[in-house]
Parts: C-alpha cells; structure tokens; sequence
C-alpha cells in the first residue's frame, strides 16, 4: 500500500508501513477528557498522577489507541477501511507539562488475506524507547473503495 488510494497493488507479509512520530500535548488530553467524559485526574493532574504510582500525568489509554490506529487508517485509506483491532497495554504515556509525549508508531504487515481483501498490521509503538502497545494488531480492508 502507499499513501495513493488509487493504487491496486497489494501489501505483501513483512512489508512495513510507514512510520511516524505522533505528538500528545497536555492541551490534547484535556480535548479528550471533555469529548469522553473520562476526566480520571490521572490524565489531568500530575500529582494525583504521582500518588497513584505513576511518573506524571498519562495519557488516555483510548487516545493513546486512536492515535496508533489512526497511522494504519492512514495507510489503508482511510478510517472506514479499519475493520478490528486488537490491543494489549504494556506501559502509559507519560505526557510532561512543558512538552508533547512522542508516541512513535511502526507497524509491518503479518498477514494478508488468501483473497486480498483484507491485511493484519502488528504495531510496535513506544514513548521515549519505552514499549506501550504489546501485542496489537490491526486488520484493515483492501478493498478498493
């Protein structure tokens, strides 16, 4: 696949998609906090954030989730061509006061459909060389649309 959404040619298994950094900004927090409902003061404040164990405020883990899926969605053209998805946590965002978290997302093509129609991606993202997805997988259509 490639950012053309014309294009017809299939991924194949072991491709990689491309890579990106994703800023989170404390401000995006806030955004998410409002539009969810999910004002956990572990997202807010840093030392209610502290007091519970963690480093700092953290990231939603839904947002951390959006942003990861939204680079696959990118590469398969478009949201709607996301059809599952399959995540495990294996650390928090830590979002600093003064600076974005940069959530850095890669992904390779595991597999791909006997049919073409459809291809699974297995993330790797990480936050400062810290891993935040375990295992994940994202499945998308590669129906032309």
């Amino acid at each position: 696949m490639t950012d053309d959404p014309t294009t017809t040619r299939r991924p194949q298994p072991g491709e990689p998609i491309p890579a990106r950094t994703c800023p989170i900004t404390r401000e995006d927090l806030r955004r998410y906090a409002d539009a969810s409902g999910d004002h956990n003061p572990i997202h807010l404040n840093d030392e209610a954030a502290r007091a519970l164990g963690l480093p700092g405020v953290v990231a939603h883990g839904m947002l951390t989730s959006a942003v990861a899926i939204g680079v696959v969605a990118q590469w398969a053209g478009g949201a709607d061509r996301v059809l599952a998805t399959s995540i495990r946590f294996a650390g928090p965002v830590v979002v600093p006061a003064d600076s974005p978290a940069r959530l850095e997302v890669a992904g390779t093509v595991k597999k791909v459909a006997e049919d073409g129609s459809t291809a699974d991606v297995a993330l790797a993202v990480t936050c400062g060389g810290v891993k935040v997805f375990g295992k994940a997988v994202v499945t998308v259509s590669l129906a032309g649309g």
